[in-house]
């Protein structure tokens, strides 16, 4: 499980987050008493949605999602197994919860309470085009075990596309300073509105020393966490997710020295978008819309900063070694 946050800017004043009015000047301890009061507000308001997720391996978080007793998590939180347990905030009730569904490719999965279900307080969840850059924010979750664990911070950056260990590719990821560590994962990004802006899902990694780098995490935005998780609730896959796709199987290939050269195109899916361009199993994928993709990970990197419909130039070497340039109307990325 991973963990993270970020903080570009530094101190953010409290006449532009507190909504309460306060007679003291700028500074003066009303607002200090003001800001606080809305700090744990927030908490008392939000962090009832927040669960605790115990595979037979790991443990993560995960948010309440309706009154049905659905909960949203990441994908690599529930892994392969099929029923979890939950520990509901401030409360020792262990339940059992069924996952229901799973899209690794934005890294969110669905459990379902049958029991008890009633015991689960569900979140809101805001429009998160609307997260703003220094805006303030909490994760809450259950990091390194420790339950009902909050932290503040900041928006950092918007529309970041970041690549997590499983391979998955995820665009438009809120960029945040609030701590995520192993086991908040699937947890809140919450505004001071009492709303979730976004599921926290890993933090970056110190390129040289392999560690967390800190204050530098990355969150799914809401309103992907509301399209999808409401597709696997209603059907338990993902039939549109707005993201683009060449509706291939393939891998990374390499070449006589062990580097990656290329995608190799395993299998094709009828009457997609590879298979109307002409590429075919067997063919390697070098370049994708002018940019070089070496590696399957390239390759959806690329893929993510474009749209379902965008037709684009694919440069493929063939089995004899030839190379040629086709092109492709991208499809769409489903379960």
């Amino acid at each position: 499980m991973l963990a993270a946050a970020v903080a570009l800017a530094a101190g953010v004043s409290v006449a532009a987050c507190s909504s309460s009015t306060t007679t003291g000047a700028k500074g003066s301890p009303n607002d200090a008493t003001a800001l606080q009061n809305e700090y744990e507000s927030v908490v008392k308001s939000v962090l009832p949605s927040v669960v605790q997720i115990a595979t037979k391996t790991s443990t993560g978080s995960g948010v309440v999602f309706d009154s049905k007793g659905d909960i949203v998590t990441n994908a690599h939180v529930v892994g392969k197994d099929k029923t979890v347990d939950l520990r509901p905030a401030t409360g020792d009730t262990v339940l059992t919860g069924d996952v229901i569904g799973t899209f690794p490719p934005d890294d969110l999965a669905v459990v379902r309470v049958t029991k008890d279900a009633s015991m689960l307080k569900p979140a809101k969840f805001a429009n998160s085009d609307d997260a703003q850059i220094g805006e303030i924010v909490l994760t809450m979750g259950n990091p390194l075990g420790l339950t009902d664990s909050v932290a503040q911070g900041i928006v950092s950056a918007t529309g970041r596309t970041v690549s997590e260990p499983t391979g998955a590719v995820i665009p438009d990821t809120i960029q945040t300073s609030a701590a995520i560590n192993p086991g908040n994962s699937g947890g809140a990004l919450v505004d001071m509105q009492d709303q979730v802006i976004g599921i926290p899902t890993l933090s970056a990694r110190l390129p040289d020393e392999g560690g967390s780098a800190p204050g530098i995490g990355f969150a799914i935005p809401s309103n992907t966490v509301k399209d999808i998780a409401s597709q696997l609730i209603a059907t338990g896959k993902v039939t549109n997710s707005g993201r683009a796709s060449l509706q291939i199987t393939a891998d990374t290939v390499a070449d006589t020295s062990g580097n990656p050269a290329g995608v190799g195109v395993t299998a094709v899916a009828p009457g997609g978008s590879a298979d109307n361009a002409g590429i075919r199993p067997g063919d390697v994928i070098t370049d994708l819309d002018g940019t070089s993709t070496p590696s399957l990970a390239a390759l959806e990197a690329v893929l993510a900063s474009l749209k379902p419909g965008d037709k684009v130039p694919v440069t493929v070497r063939r089995a004899a070694g030839a190379a040629s340039t086709v092109h492709a109307t991208l499809g769409t990325l489903t379960s």
